[in-house]
């Protein structure tokens, strides 16, 4: 059975002003919610997050900030992605680089500290 992949929720200050910086900065298009109602919804092809202010979490307990991994189709698409969130001023962490454990990544980060690591998995190029 294929399942979807998960969509992990984003603990922010507030949902309006996350989802603008993630818009405006890294490229996401808005797609339903706001701070009122505590959560909101972006996309960037097949990625999706949430992202929820102190008010709805509170049930749940869950707070942040987190880390988060975005996997992508090869070394250049890392690069690429790279080079427009740093053009576009997102909060770079660091650069790309190739890790000994076979990983492609860069890090990012959004206004409320949670952490973007974006990677690709080389281990089975040839």
């Amino acid at each position: 059975m294929t399942r979807p992949a998960p969509v992990p929720e984003i603990p922010v200050a507030n949902v309006d002003q996350a989802i603008a910086y993630y818009v405006n900065c890294l490229g996401f298009t808005f797609g339903w919610g706001d701070d009122a109602g505590g959560i909101g919804g972006i996309f960037r092809g097949s990625c999706r997050l949430f992202l929820t202010n102190a008010e709805f979490r509170e049930r749940h307990g869950n707070t942040g900030p987190i880390l988060f991994w975005i996997n992508l189709d090869s070394k250049q698409a890392v690069d690429d992605l790279y080079a427009e969130w740093k053009a576009s001023n997102a909060k770079i962490v660091a650069a790309p680089e190739d890790q000994p454990w076979k990983l492609r990544e860069f890090m990012a980060a959004d206004l409320n500290g949670n952490l973007i690591r974006v990677f690709y998995d080389f281990r089975w190029d040839g």
